[in-house]
């Protein structure tokens, strides 16, 4: 996916929108405006759903319900939602493999406008000449560091290393030797640990079950030149162990403790200044600031890449790409359909459901409707505009969208947890990952 090419043409494409006259048209005076119930996969974003939810409501007089899943249970919670006598209308698949799941709910939107508004039409997810899911963000991911704790670091006459700067930090060695180093000074720092506490309650492990994942998972892809693999040997898993065993080693709590943390936690020691460095994506600013007594000031927030050990960390630039494509519920009455689509349209239309997209949700927009001055002033997502445009820089594509099932994550975790907590060795951690996957991936194709 060329995801430089979806920022680009989001940012500086304007576009005269009308709203399709099957999908977007006024209803006529009496006629059952219908409702919308959206069940919402980020919970980090979920006062700002509602507040929309409200907003549109108060505007059309349309209903918008919005309910939240817990972190890690969207898949579980959708199965229960979407068989109640009032199911979601809106909901979400994270790809290719989501969409196989939800199939049977999901409309086809290739005669919305939603859907010709998109940048690029490939991003969406297609199955024959019909459009099932639709992004509506694009995202990026990798270490946040808080600069002013780094500069801080680099002026010490003690240092270990020769670099000055985070910006000289291009491999996992030379961040390997900084962390190290950073730990052994943590005091004279004011800092528990250079890396926040690596989350591990139940539903909290996304982030190394998934996003760290990603990783590995990419280059295997890229040295067998596929996008998916029914089997995997999970062939970078020493260069996943590097990074993982640093978040481990260097953070604010012993390994043993990761198993009660959150990934709110993890943020809000970042946002007091207890820690340097966190692994998060750009919604991460957003948690920063709804810390109370935050620290970490927005020009001091920037990003580095995951670097692993492999021969590609020189020329690795940020994760980008998206799991969250909106679907509409197929099986919803015709009246809640379409104000479900209309409720679409007017996120990426109009004036107010375009702000609350940039300003409140932070989102980079893969839309045409939204032109160069319409972008997120966030700080996290300023450098992932810029990273989707930075051709000196190799993208590490979203791929963890062909994780075979959430149980493949599920289990994944749970192995590295285990791991941390120095219950089971990393051998067993990668043969049991890999025989997840291909036994997985064998009952999807069931």
């Amino acid at each position: 996916m060329k995801f430089k090419k979806v920022i680009a043409l989001s940012l500086v494409s304007l576009m005269a929108v009308g709203l399709f006259a099957g999908c977007g048209s006024k209803k006529e005076e009496g006629d059952d405006k219908g409702s919308v119930y959206y069940l919402n996969f980020k919970p980090e974003v979920s006062k700002q759903w509602e507040t929309i939810a409200k907003e549109y409501e108060d505007e059309t007089g349309v209903k918008v319900k919005v309910s939240t899943a817990a972190s890690g249970q969207y898949e579980t919670t959708l199965k229960s939602e979407i068989a109640k006598k009032e199911p979601p209308t809106l909901f979400q698949i994270n790809g290719p493999i989501g969409y196989k799941t939800w199939s049977a709910y999901c409309m086809d939107l290739k005669d919305t406008d939603f859907y010709k508004n998109l940048s690029d039409p490939s991003l969406a997810v297609t199955d024959g000449d019909g459009v099932y899911g639709i992004p509506y963000v694009v995202e990026g991911f990798g270490i946040i560091y808080n600069d002013a704790i780094m500069q801080q670091y680099f002026a010490l006459a003690d240092k270990a290393v020769s670099i000055g700067s985070a910006d000289e930090i291009q491999d996992f060695d030379t961040l390997k030797a900084v962390a190290e180093d950073m730990t052994k000074h943590k005091e004279e720092l004011g800092i528990d640990g250079v890396f926040s506490s690596t989350s591990f309650s139940p539903g909290e492990d996304w982030r190394w079950q998934t996003h760290l994942a990603n990783v590995p998972i990419f280059y295997e892809y890229k040295d067998n030149d596929t996008n998916d693999m029914d089997k995997i040997e999970f062939s970078y898993n020493k260069e996943y162990k590097n990074l993982f065993d640093l978040y481990l080693n260097n953070s604010t709590v012993e390994p043993g403790l990761v198993g009660s943390k959150t990934v709110n936690d993890s943020m809000a020691e970042f946002a007091l200044g207890k820690s340097a460095m966190v692994q998060n994506g750009n919604w991460g600013w957003g948690q920063v600031t709804e810390t109370d007594g935050y620290v970490v000031k927005a020009e001091d927030v920037k990003f580095m890449p995951l670097y692993t050990g492999t021969d590609d960390d020189k020329d690795q630039g940020l994760c980008l790409g998206t799991e969250n494509y909106f679907c509409v519920n197929e099986k919803a009455s015709d009246a809640d359909k379409q104000a479900t689509l209309d409720f679409m349209n007017w996120l990426v239309t109009s004036e107010k459901g375009k702000k609350f997209m940039i300003e409140d949700m932070g989102f980079i927009m893969p839309f045409s409707t939204f032109d160069s001055s319409e972008q997120p002033e966030d700080p996290l997502a300023q450098q992932i505009a810029a990273a989707l445009q930075d051709d000196s820089k190799t993208v590490v594509n979203w791929v963890f969208t062909t994780f075979p099932s959430q149980t493949f994550k599920d289990d994944f975790g749970a192995s590295l947890l285990e791991y941390a907590q120095g219950n089971k060795e990393w051998d067993a951690v990668v043969s049991d990952m890999t025989a997840s996957w291909a036994s997985e991936k064998e009952a999807i194709a069931d």
